[in-house]
């Protein structure tokens, strides 16, 4: 096998009405209670990639490989591979014994359809669909990818953890990724509860007796996938206030995000850990829409570079501690082993507005509507559309700033008309640090037009810089390309970056064995 790896509360908050109260918690079944980051608008993972949906599809969803916690891509529904015909041709074979949901088994043509479904929308995938020949099943658990030239990067791609590639049953998979699934059955330790969900409320997952976990210990996405509580249910509160207040008097087990203003609060309380769990943290940007005027030209898109101090960003989003953020961000995530800091000069000092109007006004700027997307419930796309908004009226842009809620923007998104048929100009957005490691996964500094995600960048110059990469033999020559690409962004600008930062996460102290990553649900007890 052939493996690469990559690199106490105001009383007004005590008296928080308790409206939250567990739902179907008869006998001595255990239930986790959870409040994720927004409400759950989207269920399927490869239609839409907003995190939250990410969040819930790996509760019910499973993976051919996995990436351990040192981001080494595993086998998980995968037995192994065998790597023949010079590279060119993977012989993968499933392991025995996992089944979907509704009792069914993982067969070779589920996930021969649920790659070739993947390889239609995740711009990775994308080049993996180019130098694919075809994909055949050999038996019920034995499929061969052939490819037209080797990609030893095949097992890593198919362990993304983000934008990721889940296992769905074949007639589920046959759907284009532009229609959305809708009917959840997946082969995941949990199981979705579609008769117990709320819009805007609840979500509800129950573990599946049927789940047959690997053996080996459980390491981020890879190894044993063991659920050991019985129901998981994800309360929607967007008032921060009332989350602090549930999860305090323990109506609550566990907040996703907690707000920064209320993070020296949680953590003054025995009965709560406050950690960073996501070791990777997240990278903030404004996304402009490369389709739309002004943003379809470069150097109007360029012009704002002036205009970034991403502390200022860093603040709104995480508060005043440092140890929390890094101002130093590029297109790729601080400290990892290919970051660079070329180009960063664009962003230094004080913003300087006047310098944007010079610029705008020297772009050809001539005063074009801007319709601005923003989730007000969302706290951290918020804080930073707040920042940005500010930015675009003082340099003079034609701002039409649209707050929603987070499920119709994220619906919205995916709208490519123009501004009279709903569609956008720009959005705030984040994306997790750990697909920013290398120019492979870095999905958002790509630009490959129509065919790439939400923005819909066309940036041929890092295309072609990013095919080098992946043909790259030597660590030395990663560095010098990731460093070329970044550069060329800072010119192409596919969005502005913001800052890295870390999210921590709050949670009871009744809850052990919660695995480092984005949230995890195996091989969490609840006490």
């Amino acid at each position: 096998m052939k493996r690469r790896t990559l690199l106490a509360l105001p009383a007004a908050v005590m008296a928080a009405p308790s409206v939250l109260r567990a739902q179907g918690t008869a006998g001595a079944r255990s239930v986790l209670k959870f409040v994720p980051q927004s409400d759950l608008a989207l269920l399927d993972p490869v239609f839409n990639t907003a995190l939250v949906t990410r969040t819930h599809a790996m509760l019910v969803y499973d993976q051919l490989y996995g990436l351990d916690e040192s981001f080494t891509a595993q086998p998980q529904l995968v037995e192994g591979h065998v790597i023949e015909d010079d590279g060119r041709t993977w012989r993968i074979t499933l392991r025995e014994g996992p089944t979907f949901h509704d009792g069914t088994p993982v067969l070779a043509r589920d996930a021969i359809a649920s790659i070739t479904r993947w390889t239609q929308a995740d711009v990775l995938g994308q080049n993996i669909r180019a130098i694919t020949e075809e994909m055949v099943v050999v038996s019920d658990r034995t499929f061969l990818v052939k490819l037209k030239k080797p990609f030893p990067l095949l097992a890593t791609a198919l362990a993304k953890p983000s934008s990721f590639c889940p296992v769905m049953q074949e007639r589920f998979a046959r759907n284009p990724p532009s229609t959305q699934v809708t009917e959840i059955v997946g082969s995941g330790p949990f199981r979705w509860v579609a008769n117990e969900r709320m819009a805007g409320s609840r979500a509800v997952y129950e573990r599946y007796a049927g789940y047959k976990p690997r053996q080996e210990a459980a390491s981020f996405l890879a190894g044993g996938k063991v659920a050991h509580v019985d129901r998981v249910e994800w309360h929607t509160i967007p008032d921060a206030a009332t989350a602090a207040a549930a999860l305090q008097q323990g109506e609550m087990d566990w907040w996703e995000q907690p707000t920064p203003d209320l993070l020296p609060l949680l953590r003054r309380s025995r009965a709560l850990k406050v950690e960073v769990k996501d070791k990777s943290g997240a990278m903030g940007m404004i996304r402009f829409n490369h389709l739309q005027p002004p943003f379809d030209n470069p150097a109007i898109r360029r012009a704002f570079l002036p205009g970034i101090r991403q502390a200022d960003y860093m603040t709104a989003v995480i508060g005043e501690d440092r140890s929390l953020w890094n101002d130093r961000c590029g297109f790729f995530l601080p400290g990892s082993p290919l970051a660079t800091e070329a180009g960063l000069e664009a962003m230094q000092g004080a913003p300087n507005f006047d310098q944007v109007k010079r610029n705008l006004d020297a772009a050809g700027y001539k005063g074009e509507r801007v319709v601005f997307v923003v989730p007000s419930d969302h706290p951290v796309m918020n804080s930073m559309s707040e920042i940005a908004g500010d930015m675009f009226r003082r340099v003079g842009i034609n701002l039409d700033y649209q707050a929603s809620d987070w499920g119709s923007v994220a619906a919205r998104l995916a709208n490519r008309g123009g501004l009279d048929k709903g569609g956008w100009s720009v959005w705030c957005n984040f994306i997790p640090g750990i697909i920013a490691i290398n120019p492979a996964t870095q999905s958002y500094v790509r630009g490959p037009g129509a065919a790439g995600t939400f923005g819909w960048p066309d940036l041929p110059k890092v295309e072609a810089l990013r095919s080098q990469f992946l043909d790259a033999q030597t660590l030395e020559e990663q560095k010098r390309l990731t460093r070329e690409i970044q550069l060329q962004a800072f010119e192409d600008i596919p969005y502005l970056p913001t800052g890295a930062y870390s999210q921590p996460t709050a949670y009871r102290n009744t809850l052990t064995g919660m695995l480092d990553g984005f949230p995890i649900f195996h091989n969490i007890r609840k006490g």
